[in-house]
Protein backbone atom coordinates (compact mmCIF):
# COMPACT_ATOMS: atom_id res chain seq x y z
CA UNK A 1 0.00 0.00 0.00
CA UNK A 2 1.33 3.54 -0.88
CA UNK A 3 0.47 4.85 3.03
CA UNK A 4 3.45 2.64 4.29
CA UNK A 5 6.21 4.38 6.49
CA UNK A 6 8.83 2.77 3.71
CA UNK A 7 7.15 4.66 0.88
CA UNK A 8 8.17 8.04 2.49
CA UNK A 9 11.70 6.97 3.08
CA UNK A 10 11.91 6.22 -0.60
CA UNK A 11 10.11 9.31 -1.28
CA UNK A 12 12.98 11.08 0.95
CA UNK A 13 15.40 9.35 -1.45
CA UNK A 14 14.15 11.47 -4.14
CA UNK A 15 14.16 14.37 -2.68
CA UNK A 16 17.66 14.10 -1.39
CA UNK A 17 18.57 13.20 -4.76
CA UNK A 18 16.82 16.62 -5.76
CA UNK A 19 18.86 18.55 -3.31
CA UNK A 20 21.73 16.91 -4.50
CA UNK A 21 21.71 17.97 -7.81
CA UNK A 22 20.36 21.31 -7.19
CA UNK A 23 22.92 22.72 -4.67
CA UNK A 24 26.77 22.58 -4.25
CA UNK A 25 28.02 19.99 -2.35
CA UNK A 26 31.67 21.45 -1.69
CA UNK A 27 33.34 24.43 -1.87
CA UNK A 28 36.76 25.99 -0.55
CA UNK A 29 38.41 29.50 -0.93
CA UNK A 30 42.09 30.25 -0.54
CA UNK A 31 42.96 31.90 2.74
CA UNK A 32 44.32 34.95 0.64
CA UNK A 33 41.24 35.14 -1.60
CA UNK A 34 42.41 34.39 -4.93
CA UNK A 35 40.87 30.96 -5.66
CA UNK A 36 38.76 29.36 -4.88
CA UNK A 37 36.70 25.69 -6.27
CA UNK A 38 32.88 24.41 -5.99
CA UNK A 39 31.87 21.06 -6.36
CA UNK A 40 28.64 20.77 -7.79
CA UNK A 41 26.77 17.72 -9.85
CA UNK A 42 27.30 19.39 -12.94
CA UNK A 43 30.84 20.69 -12.66
CA UNK A 44 34.08 20.96 -10.52
CA UNK A 45 34.73 24.92 -10.52
CA UNK A 46 37.92 25.80 -10.13
CA UNK A 47 38.45 29.77 -10.53
CA UNK A 48 42.22 31.71 -10.23
CA UNK A 49 41.64 35.39 -9.72
CA UNK A 50 38.66 36.52 -11.13
CA UNK A 51 40.25 36.45 -14.72
CA UNK A 52 40.91 32.56 -15.27
CA UNK A 53 38.64 30.01 -14.67
CA UNK A 54 38.95 26.09 -14.91
CA UNK A 55 35.45 23.94 -15.81
CA UNK A 56 35.49 19.53 -15.87
CA UNK A 57 32.28 18.47 -16.32
CA UNK A 58 30.99 15.43 -14.12
CA UNK A 59 28.03 14.45 -15.94
CA UNK A 60 28.13 10.72 -14.93
CA UNK A 61 27.24 12.48 -10.97
CA UNK A 62 24.38 13.63 -12.92
CA UNK A 63 23.46 10.18 -14.15
CA UNK A 64 23.81 8.62 -11.35
CA UNK A 65 21.59 10.72 -9.29
CA UNK A 66 18.94 10.39 -11.69
CA UNK A 67 18.95 6.58 -12.08
CA UNK A 68 18.93 6.52 -8.17
CA UNK A 69 15.46 8.96 -8.18
CA UNK A 70 14.68 6.95 -10.75
CA UNK A 71 14.84 3.53 -8.59
CA UNK A 72 13.38 4.91 -5.83
CA UNK A 73 10.76 6.53 -8.04
CA UNK A 74 9.72 3.24 -9.48
CA UNK A 75 10.34 1.16 -5.91
CA UNK A 76 7.66 3.30 -4.46
CA UNK A 77 5.19 2.00 -7.32
CA UNK A 78 6.29 -1.81 -6.57
CA UNK A 79 4.24 -1.38 -3.43
CA UNK A 80 2.79 -5.15 -4.07
CA UNK A 81 6.04 -7.30 -4.78
CA UNK A 82 7.75 -6.21 -1.67
CA UNK A 83 10.98 -8.59 -2.76
CA UNK A 84 11.45 -6.90 -5.85
CA UNK A 85 10.86 -3.31 -3.89
CA UNK A 86 13.82 -4.73 -1.62
CA UNK A 87 16.09 -5.59 -4.23
CA UNK A 88 15.41 -2.48 -5.91
CA UNK A 89 16.13 -1.13 -2.70
CA UNK A 90 19.45 -3.04 -2.36
CA UNK A 91 20.84 -1.63 -5.91
CA UNK A 92 19.89 1.83 -4.95
CA UNK A 93 22.37 1.33 -1.91
CA UNK A 94 24.95 -0.15 -4.33
CA UNK A 95 24.13 3.09 -6.61
CA UNK A 96 24.45 5.17 -3.53
CA UNK A 97 27.74 4.33 -2.12
CA UNK A 98 29.41 4.65 -5.58
CA UNK A 99 28.05 8.12 -5.97
CA UNK A 100 29.22 8.76 -2.13
CA UNK A 101 32.39 6.88 -3.25
CA UNK A 102 33.25 9.91 -6.03
CA UNK A 103 32.09 12.88 -3.82
CA UNK A 104 34.56 11.69 -1.55
CA UNK A 105 37.18 11.29 -4.42
CA UNK A 106 36.80 14.55 -5.83
CA UNK A 107 36.64 16.24 -2.82
CA UNK A 108 39.70 14.74 -0.49
CA UNK A 109 42.04 14.02 -3.48
CA UNK A 110 41.05 16.08 -6.44
CA UNK A 111 40.07 19.55 -5.09
CA UNK A 112 41.60 19.64 -1.82
CA UNK A 113 44.81 19.62 -3.34
CA UNK A 114 44.40 22.43 -5.87
CA UNK A 115 45.67 24.86 -3.69
CA UNK A 116 45.94 25.81 0.20
CA UNK A 117 46.25 21.49 0.77
CA UNK A 118 45.97 22.88 4.74
CA UNK A 119 42.82 24.30 3.92
CA UNK A 120 40.07 21.28 4.26
CA UNK A 121 37.38 23.21 2.68
CA UNK A 122 33.26 22.85 3.67
CA UNK A 123 30.75 20.71 2.64
CA UNK A 124 27.05 22.31 1.03
CA UNK A 125 23.79 21.22 1.36
CA UNK A 126 23.81 18.72 -1.57
CA UNK A 127 26.49 16.59 0.18
CA UNK A 128 23.17 16.08 3.54
CA UNK A 129 21.26 15.61 0.34
CA UNK A 130 23.11 12.71 -0.35
CA UNK A 131 23.77 11.35 3.23
CA UNK A 132 20.47 12.30 3.50
CA UNK A 133 19.16 9.84 0.73
CA UNK A 134 21.41 7.40 1.69
CA UNK A 135 20.49 7.43 5.09
CA UNK A 136 16.18 6.93 3.86
CA UNK A 137 17.56 4.21 1.73
CA UNK A 138 18.23 2.26 4.87
CA UNK A 139 15.79 2.85 6.44
CA UNK A 140 13.20 2.35 3.63
CA UNK A 141 14.45 -1.10 2.62
CA UNK A 142 14.11 -1.99 6.88
CA UNK A 143 10.70 -1.34 7.03
CA UNK A 144 9.93 -3.47 3.82
CA UNK A 145 11.76 -6.34 4.99
CA UNK A 146 9.55 -5.98 8.37
CA UNK A 147 6.69 -5.86 6.03
CA UNK A 148 7.87 -9.09 4.27
CA UNK A 149 8.41 -10.59 7.56
CA UNK A 150 4.93 -10.02 9.21
CA UNK A 151 3.53 -11.24 5.76
CA UNK A 152 5.64 -14.02 6.22
CA UNK A 153 4.06 -14.48 9.53
CA UNK A 154 0.67 -14.34 8.68
CA UNK A 155 0.55 -16.98 6.37
CA UNK A 156 1.86 -19.36 8.00
CA UNK A 157 -0.79 -19.05 10.54
CA UNK A 158 -3.38 -19.62 7.98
Amino acid sequence: MLQRIQTIFLAMVVIGMGIFLAFPIWSKVALAGGQSAELTALKLHHQINEVQSNVQPLYYLVGLAILVAGIAAYSILQFKNRVLQSALCAVNSILLTVLMGLVIYFTFYKTAKLFDAELPGKYDIGFYGLVGAMLANVFANRFIRKDERAVQQSKRFR
